[in-house]
């Protein structure tokens, strides 16, 4: 069995892999594709040999050698929201989607345990086989009120929401047009429908109308996919523009407002709300549950014909098990809560536009955000990033590192999500030490010099 790289192992490859990640130097050519190995070479089986592990175990011995702790897979001792514990120490906390403070509130959580009393805590298998729960319909219906569509359907998992919706809808012949960050979960949906899949320039309509014009012809059926607020970026799109494109085009339009149900708008409706257009000219309008309604599990709300197709073809629905009866009615109870009490959606934009404007003064770099949520601050690259998360953990604030290939190396970043629970102490406190860090770390020379340093390199 092969040993995985050992974290002393040859200095010029682990320079030359800093270096490279730094973006220093220009990009590694395309590897050559290993010889074959005859069928009953046992290394072959060995999982060390993956395809990236060596880059895995590397990266982690440059982070060691430079006394970077891992910042992922943290063991978080609370609930998740503005603040958490891990290990038995109390942290600002910027790394939960729990944008309007519902996670374990008094109704969110009685209404988990009366469903838990009555059913249970599992639908036991699918909705087809083990049938309905009044908790699936109830939730349903008030997705569809909201949204103000026909109907709608639950789902166990939001990124499985993606995926199967658009492999159920789409097929060869069809095409598909998605901005160039959409999430991973529109991509592989697009790619389980075998579909053509033509992507623009991130917000760029201009663009998408590009492809349009000389594309659409080409095809039977057409989807255009965006998100309403990018959980990257934290920016959004034109949507009445987009509706605009969808109806010259003949196409249909699909919102993932994962992250706009309880950000965008007066009253946290979503993006129709926050670009003022009427939600009836949006198709599919997807969300998930475990942002604002603080459960787990995904939706698509949309006409009649649409909800009862998927529920009879969406391997993802049919194949899976139906939602938790708890999470579904906690999820029902915390969209009620938004409903009741729009100073939340209120507070937190407030706080976010703090943060912005605090992060502005300080000339930290937030690219295109609207300072809903989502605010990234976008330092440069990968160890950058890692380094200035840990030297904020230390601080008592937890915020996670956005790198490489989650984003473009040279856009490697600090992604801070905001709640209405947020203090604006906790806010200009984690934004003065965001800019303190970043000085010092950019004083102290480049990340390849001191990890050199480390290795005693003359």
């Amino acid at each position: 069995m092969n040993k995985p790289a050992r974290p002393d192992g040859g200095r010029a490859a682990l320079a030359g892999f800093v270096t490279n990640r730094l973006g220093r130097n220009a990009s590694r050519p395309a590897q050559a594709r290993p010889p074959a190995r005859p069928a009953g070479d046992p290394s072959v089986q060995n999982f060390e040999t993956l395809p990236g592990y060596r880059e895995l175990r590397l990266q982690r011995s440059a982070a060691d050698l430079i006394g970077l702790g891992n910042p992922f897979f943290r063991v978080h001792e609370s609930k998740a929201g503005a603040l958490t514990r891990i290990a038995g120490k109390s942290f600002i906390n910027f790394s939960s989607y729990d944008y309007l403070g519902l996670n374990g509130h008094p109704d969110v959580n009685d209404a988990a345990r009366k469903a838990i009393e009555i059913y249970g805590t599992s639908a036991s298998a699918s909705r087809i086989v083990a049938g309905e729960r009044p908790g699936h319909l109830s939730l349903e219906k008030a997705l569809a009120d909201h949204y103000d569509t026909e109907a709608c359907v639950v789902m166990v998992s939001g990124h499985a929401t993606n995926v199967t919706t658009i492999g159920a809808l789409l097929e060869p012949g069809d095409v598909i047009f998605h901005d160039a960050l959409s999430h991973n979960s529109i991509v592989t949906g697009a790619q389980l429908s075998g579909a053509q899949r033509r992507s623009f320039a991130h917000n760029d309509l201009d663009a998408l109308e590009t492809l349009l014009g000389a594309t659409r012809h080409e095809h039977r059926r057409a989807l255009i996919v965006v998100e309403g607020l990018y959980s990257m970026d934290g920016d959004a799109p034109d949507l009445a523009a987009l509706i605009a494109l969808k109806q010259r085009y003949d196409t249909w339009l699909m919102v993932d407002d994962a992250h706009g149900l309880g950000v965008l708008g007066r009253t946290g409706i979503g993006l129709a709300e926050h670009c003022d257009v009427d939600p009836h000219g949006v198709d599919i309008w997807m969300g998930t549950l475990s942002k604002t309604l603080s459960t787990c599990g995904g939706y698509v709300a949309g006409p009649a014909a649409l909800i009862e197709y998927l529920k009879c073809t969406a391997g993802g629905f049919i194949y899976s098990v139906g939602l938790s009866p708890p999470l579904a009615a906690a999820a029902e109870a915390a969209l009620a809560l938004m409903h009741a009490e729009p100073h939340r959606v209120e507070r937190l934009r407030q706080n976010g536009h703090l943060f912005l404007s605090c992060a502005k003064k300080h000339g930290l770099d937030t690219g295109t955000s609207l300072g809903l949520a989502v605010i990234p601050v976008i330092v440069g690259d990968s160890l950058k990033s890692v380094t200035l998360s840990d030297r904020l953990f230390k601080r008592g604030i937890n915020v996670q590192p956005i790198i490489h290939p989650a984003v473009p190396e040279r856009a490697s970043r600090l992604r801070f999500f905001i709640t209405s629970e947020h203090t604006p102490e906790q806010i200009r406190e984690t934004v003065d030490a965001v800019a303190e860090e970043l000085a010092e770390i950019e004083k102290g020379g480049s990340l390849i010099e001191q990890l050199m340093a480390k290795r005693g390199k003359p």
